[in-house]
C-alpha cells in the first residue's frame, strides 16, 4: 500500500522534523502505562515512529519497544537514536511482527495517514488478549506575538488533509467494533522554544514538508521574518491529547 502524498513529504525534512518537533516528558508516557496497564518490561509497538521522539521516551520508561517506520530517511534517523535492532520497515497495514507480539500499541500523530480499517486490523493481530492502543497527538500552544500572522500564512496553505479533513479515530475505532469506547486525556507541559526550533516545527509539517523546494524555503523564510519581527519566549507550552481503547 503507498503513503498518502503529503506523509511522503516528511522524507524532505527529517532533520528539521528530529530538530523541531515537541519531546515527549515523562508524564506522556506515565499516563500511557497508567492507562493501559504496562509496566517496565512489557513489549511495546511504536507504530509510524518517524525519528524516534516518542520511541525513546517509551525506552527510557523502561518498556521494550520495537519502531515501525515505513520511510528511509526517517528510518535512519530512528536507528541512530535506537539501534538497529528494535527497528523495523513496514507500514501499519502490514505490521512486521507476529500474532500477539505486544502489550500495547503507540501511533504519534500519525494515525490519520493510516487506512484506518486496515490499520486496527493488523493493531488487533498484534496485540496481546486485552492489549491496548494509545493515539497521541501534539499540538502547539504558541502564545507569542506572532503566532496569529503564522498561523494565518499555514492554513492558507494547507491542501485537503485528512488529519483535519477524514474521519477521526474515534469515529473508525466505533466503527470497526471490538474495541472498548475510546477515551481521551490530555497532558499539558512546557517546551524550550526558539525562533528556530519554531521553523523547523513548521517545516516538519506535512503541506510545507510536501511543497517543493524553492517554495518550501521560501515560506520558511516568511515565517522566520515574522518571528524575527516579535519575541519568542524561551518556553512554550505544548498538549498531548492521548486517544486510548483496549481490545473488547
Amino acid at each position: 500500500m503507498a503513503l498518502h502524498p503529503l506523509a511522503t513529504g516528511f522524507a524532505n525534512v527529517a532533520g528539521a522534523y528530529e530538530r523541531g518537533r515537541p519531546e515527549y516528558g515523562p508524564a506522556v508516557v506515565g499516563a500511557i502505562a497508567a492507562e493501559l496497564g504496562v509496566v517496565a518490561g512489557d513489549p511495546l509497538l511504536d507504530l509510524a515512529a518517524g525519528t524516534g521522539k516518542l520511541t525513546r521516551a517509551l525506552l527510557a520508561f523502561g518498556l521494550d519497544v520495537v519502531a515501525v517506520e515505513p520511510q528511509p530517511q526517517l528510518r535512519e534517523a530512528l536507528i541512530a537514536s535506537v539501534g538497529g535492532e528494535r527497528v523495523r520497515d513496514g507500514l501499519a497495514e502490514a505490521i512486521p511482527l507476529p500474532d500477539g507480539a505486544v502489550a500495547a500499541v503507540t501511533v504519534a500523530d500519525a494515525f490519520h495517514w493510516f487506512d484506518h480499517a486496515a490499520a486496527l486490523a493488523e493493531i488487533r493481530r498484534v496485540l496481546r488478549p486485552g492489549g491496548g492502543l494509545a493515539v497521541l497527538t501534539t499540538s502547539p500552544e504558541w502564545d507569542a506575538p506572532w503566532a496569529h500572522d503564522v498561523g494565518v500564512l499555514l492554513s492558507g496553505l494547507r491542501p485537503s488533509h485528512p488529519g483535519h479533513d477524514g474521519p477521526s479515530w474515534r469515529d473508525s475505532v466505533h466503527a470497526t467494533g471490538g474495541w472498548s469506547a475510546p477515551r481521551e486525556i490530555r497532558v499539558r507541559a512546557m517546551q524550550p522554544a526558539s525562533r528556530a526550533q519554531v521553523v523547523d516545527y513548521i517545516a516538519s509539517i506535512s503541506w510545507i514538508a510536501s511543497l517543493p523546494q524553492e517554495q518550501r524555503t521560501e515560506t520558511l523564510a516568511q515565517v522566520d521574518a515574522i518571528i524575527a519581527g516579535a519575541e519568542t519566549p524561551a518556553e512554550l507550552p505544548v498538549q498531548v491529547t492521548i486517544g486510548l481503547t483496549t481490545l473488547a
